[in-house]
């Protein structure tokens, strides 16, 4: 069975409930209706058979048995019995009589088919029973009947006795005839009922076809409205519920395009504005930072009064332009412009670089083999070491202990503090935007996108940083860690990432 039937007939899909219920439903009015049908053919083909017996057997007492003497012989009850016998009901005949008191004799029309003891005890003593005569009762013995069964075959045993003393007579018809009706009726209503069965099977996959092709066509419009592709509509057709719901996804799907686009256009235009912001500010700050450089020179032979004031120019300088690049870089990933240069990065000598060119040396402890070698972005890579590192000397303490090995086809470089740890609050934040982990230091050194970045810069080489806190022996915090996975290979990852880049709006410089 193939893999679109097995789907189509899962026991959670819509059209197998929809051709169960019609199936159960059809088989439920197929059996009832059959049911009843059959019970009815039943009772009317056994009474009429029986009241035609019955009607046949009373007048034969009658007519023949009513006639003997009181005191008949053995012969006189065969000769009679069979008389009573040749008529078209076609009913065997026993005759029960006394020759003298307490002497019975029996005359049978057929002695190797009925004899007395087919006859059952409780219509013997029904047959035999004399009621008294009233009003409500003209005859004290009347004629009694029952259904029993022998061999397999039934039969319609009926007895009854002459009033004034003459003999008891009993009837024994086979139902074999009316037996083979009624299975041949069974039969037809069983296969009328798989018929009804079967048609409704088809019935109801006609109709679940009709009412899921709807279902179905909005589902996969709802996945590609899922996938981006907003102008996804609907052909409109019919004026029933299902158009009507059809009428409302195109309406929800239209909507949800204007504010896409509204979105994407404010979005469009605060990418803009930041990246415009940053540019512009670039040319100013680089005269400021030429000044503050010469300030911070020129410092030790300031005015005492003046010193202060000017330290506090060149710090808050030297921020604004930490500021504006990382507001650079982060409109770079907004606008899908980031690029990476890979080049073959051994990754000891690249943290080593990184440590000392902001005199870490002495705070740092590095634990890298050498010869761990990868096609990285030296730039980027040295971006996230830096802000990781740096985030660590500043809010965790020395020593920091930074670590390199290898998993698989990862590379994880795992940046650790002694400091007092993360908290738990804060862990799920710490690479949000401008997110500082204490409301009370709005203004801090930092700008709130240094891990931001590390992040970002992680993505696009296909990594991840993730943020613990680890745990001593005594089970007390004891410091955070920092790990950074970056596949050993980023050649496909850059790749794609400088195809998705060539369509940007927004250049690097």
């Amino acid at each position: 069975m193939s893999k679109g039937i097995l789907t189509r007939l899962r026991l959670s899909s819509l059209r197998l409930r929809l051709v169960v219920v019609f199936a159960l439903v059809a088989l439920t009015a197929a059996v009832s209706a059959s049911g009843i049908a059959y019970w009815l053919n039943r009772e009317a083909v056994l009474t009429r058979t029986q009241d035609g017996a019955l009607n046949d057997f009373r007048q034969e007492m009658q007519n023949r048995a009513a006639t003997l003497p009181l005191r008949p012989t053995q012969e006189d009850l065969r000769r009679t019995a069979e008389l009573m016998a040749t008529g078209s009901a076609n009913y065997q005949v026993l005759l029960l009589g006394e020759r003298e008191a307490g002497k019975p004799i029996v005359g049978a029309s057929d002695p190797d088919d009925f004899t007395l003891a087919d006859v059952p005890r409780s219509l013997m003593v029904a047959v035999d029973t004399k009621r008294p005569v009233t009003e409500g009762n003209a005859y004290p013995y009347h004629l009694f009947w029952q259904r029993t069964e022998r061999n397999g075959t039934p039969y319609l045993v009926g007895g009854t006795r002459i009033d004034g003393g003459g003999p008891a007579g009993y009837m024994f018809k086979s139902l074999a005839a009316e037996k083979a009706d009624l299975n041949s009726l069974a039969w037809s209503l069983g296969i009328a009922t798989a018929l009804a069965v079967a048609g409704s099977v088809l019935l109801a996959q006609v109709a679940a076809t009709t009412v899921l092709r709807p279902v179905h066509r909005l589902g996969e419009a709802a996945k590609q409205l899922g996938e981006g592709k907003l102008d996804t509509r609907l052909r409109v057709t019919g004026a029933d519920e299902l158009a009507d719901l059809t009428r409302t996804f195109n309406s929800a799907a239209e909507s949800l395009q204007k504010k896409v686009a509204d979105m994407s256009a404010r979005e469009e235009s605060s990418r803009r504005f930041v990246a415009d912001m940053s540019h512009e500010l670039r040319t100013p700050l680089t005269a400021l930072t030429a000044v503050t450089e010469v300030l911070e020179d020129e410092q030790d032979s300031l005015d005492p009064m003046i010193a202060p004031a000017v330290a506090l120019v060149v710090s808050e300088t030297h921020r604004l332009n930490n500021l504006v690049e990382n507001l650079m870089e982060v409109t770079r990933f907004d606008a899908g412009t980031a690029r990476l240069v890979l080049d073959e990065v051994d990754i000891a000598d690249q943290i080593t670089a990184c440590i000392d060119a902001r005199a870490w040396l002495d705070a740092v402890d590095l634990d890298a083999e050498r010869g761990i070698v990868a096609p990285l972005d030296p730039r980027r890579l040295d971006v996230i070491l830096a802000n990781l590192i740096g985030n660590a000397l500043k809010h965790g303490g020395s020593p920091v202990r930074v670590s390199v090995r290898t998993e698989d086809d990862e590379l994880v470089i795992a940046v650790r503090d002694h400091g007092p740890g993360i908290p738990e609050e804060v862990l799920p934040h710490v690479f949000d935007r401008f997110y500082k982990a204490s409301a009370s230091r709005p203004r801090s050194d930092g700008s709130g996108l240094g891990l931001s970045i590390a992040m970002e810069n992680a993505l696009i080489h296909g990594g991840s940083i993730t943020a613990a806190n680890s745990v001593g022996e005594d089970g007390a915090v004891d410091g955070a860690v920092f790990v950074l996975r970056l596949p050993l290979d980023a050649s496909g990852i850059t790749r794609e990432v400088q195809t998705r880049s060539s369509q940007g709006e927004v250049e690097e410089e």
